[in-house]
C-alpha cells in the first residue's frame, strides 16, 4: 500500500478551512453602527452605511479518501451542505430547512462537474497580478539567478 502525501490526506482540511475564511468575510458586517459616547455625545450617527447583521458562523468539515464534505448555515439560517466528489470532480450543494412539517426538507440548490474550472488559470480574478504576470515574473527571476555550476555563481 502506497503511503498517501501530506496534500492528500489535509487538502480537505485546508479547503474547508479556506472555505470558512471566504464565508466569513462575507458574512463580516460592513462597519458597527456608533451610538452615544465620549465622542459621540448626542447618539446621532451620521452616515452608518448598510446595516447587515451578524449571522452565527458554525460549520464543520470532514473528508474520506474521494469525498469532501462542508456544512454550515447560509444567509437565510438554513443548513447548507457543499459535498464534492474528488475522484468524479463532481460539486453538489444541498439546503437542508426546518420548521413545521410542511416546511422541512432538502432540496438541491446546484451541482456540477468541475474538472473543467479546476484547469481554468483564473475567472473573475481581482488579483494584483494575474497568472500569466506572475509566472513571467518568477521565469525572469529563475533566468537572472545564476545557476551553481556556473562560472558566474562562484565567488572570486
Amino acid at each position: 500500500m502506497s503511503k498517501p502525501s501530506l496534500l492528500n490526506d489535509h487538502g480537505a482540511l485546508l479547503f474547508a478551512g479556506a472555505l470558512l475564511l471566504v464565508l466569513g468575510l462575507v458574512l463580516q458586517p460592513a462597519g458597527a453602527v456608533q451610538g452615544s459616547g465620549p465622542g459621540n455625545p448626542t447618539g446621532v450617527t451620521q452616515n452608518p452605511g448598510p446595516v447587515r447583521q451578524m449571522v452565527p458562523a458554525i460549520a464543520t468539515s470532514d473528508s474520506n479518501g474521494s469525498m469532501i464534505a462542508v456544512t454550515g448555515i447560509d444567509l437565510t439560517g438554513s443548513s447548507i451542505l457543499y459535498l464534492v466528489d474528488t475522484n468524479s470532480k463532481q460539486l453538489a450543494i444541498y439546503q437542508a430547512s426546518g420548521g413545521s412539517d410542511s416546511m422541512q426538507g432538502v432540496k438541491l440548490v446546484g451541482a456540477r462537474k468541475i474538472d473543467l474550472d479546476l484547469q481554468l488559470e483564473g475567472y473573475n480574478d481581482k488579483s494584483q497580478y494575474s497568472y500569466e504576470e506572475l509566472e513571467k515574473r518568477f521565469q525572469d527571476n529563475l533566468h537572472a539567478q545564476p545557476s551553481k555550476g556556473s562560472p558566474s555563481a562562484k565567488k572570486p
